[in-house]
This record gives structure tokens, C-alpha cells and sequence, in this order.
């Protein structure tokens, strides 16, 4: 399996041209450009969210084409400290254009059945995924691409599935 970085992944942002879509299904992730933030929040200290400004931009720049961004999280209950830190850090992507939405784990129909291993991805335009793959300590080794019609078919009915189950951020009170 051949894997692209987080940076070659970041590139699809300019080539679709509709929605791009992100299933987050981790209660922890082990973002080395978070490590320092993340430890400020669970210090309570003050949190320099200047780390996220590409992010930002990126999705500004995409959003303002007129091009959507969404993310649905499916979290445990209760929280782990990283998804608390994750919800209190939402605000800088809504601000940023994304659309992010969250879907308690227990709230899953019984069957549902994650596609690709369980693993988070994006899907872009309907065509496309980013499939991510991590190691055992929850660290981003990279995306697998996958345009296998039948997968992004049930990633697709999936999302559209999930979606509608799933909270609006700003109603979603962990």
C-alpha cells in the first residue's frame, strides 16, 4: 500500500471542486504540531492556536470558491481529554468555513459497519478518498487513495447516513 502525507493529502484540497468530506472515528490522535497546545489546554493555560493558521487558510481559500468543507466526528461518551480539547478548538475551523458535525458512538445504528478498516478519511467530490492509516501510537503515517467505485460508493451512503444523524456543532453540548 502506497501512503501520501498530510501535505500531498492537502493538496486534493485544490483539485475538487465541490465537497469534501472527513470521518473522524479516533478518541485520540497523536498530532506532533498539537503536542504543545494540547498540553497548554490540559494545563489550563492560555492555547497559541497559530499552529492551525494553513489550515485556516486552506480552508478559507477553498470555502470562499464557494466549495464545501464538513467533518463529522463519531465520539465516545464521555469524552476523552482530547476530544473535550477537540470540541473546545472546533470554533477556529467553523471560523475557518468548515461545517463540523458529531455523533455520539452510541448513538450508531446497529448496522453500521466502517468501511476500510475502521479507519478515518476524506472524501472528495463523491470520486475520491484519502484513507488515513496510523501506527500503534496513534501518529499519522499517511493517506491511501482509493477511487474503487464500489468502496467510495458505501463511504458515500455511509456519509450520507451519519450525516443526518449527526449534531450540529454548535447545538452539541458534550
Amino acid at each position: 500500500m502506497e501512503l501520501i502525507s498530510s501535505a500531498e493529502r492537502n493538496r486534493l484540497f485544490e483539485s475538487f471542486t465541490k465537497d469534501a468530506f472527513h470521518l473522524e472515528l479516533r478518541d485520540d490522535y497523536s498530532v506532533p504540531a498539537e503536542d504543545g497546545p494540547y498540553e497548554s489546554w490540559l494545563r489550563g493555560e492560555p492555547v497559541d492556536y497559530t499552529y492551525m493558521a494553513p489550515w485556516r487558510q486552506l480552508i478559507q481559500h477553498v470555502t470562499g470558491a464557494g466549495k464545501t468543507v464538513r467533518r463529522l466526528r463519531v465520539v465516545t461518551e464521555p469524552h476523552t481529554p482530547y476530544i473535550q480539547w477537540e470540541h473546545a478548538a472546533t470554533v477556529h475551523n467553523e471560523e475557518a468555513g468548515e461545517d463540523i458535525r458529531w455523533l455520539p458512538r452510541h448513538f450508531l445504528p446497529d448496522e453500521v459497519v466502517f468501511p476500510l478498516g475502521g479507519n478515518d478519511w476524506w472524501l472528495f467530490d463523491d470520486r475520491l478518498l484519502a484513507v488515513g492509516h496510523f501506527d500503534a501510537d496513534g501518529r499519522v503515517l499517511g493517506s491511501e487513495l482509493i477511487e474503487a467505485p464500489q468502496v467510495v460508493a458505501e463511504c458515500v451512503r455511509l456519509r450520507d447516513l451519519l450525516w443526518s444523524l449527526a449534531t450540529p456543532h454548535r447545538e452539541y453540548k458534550p
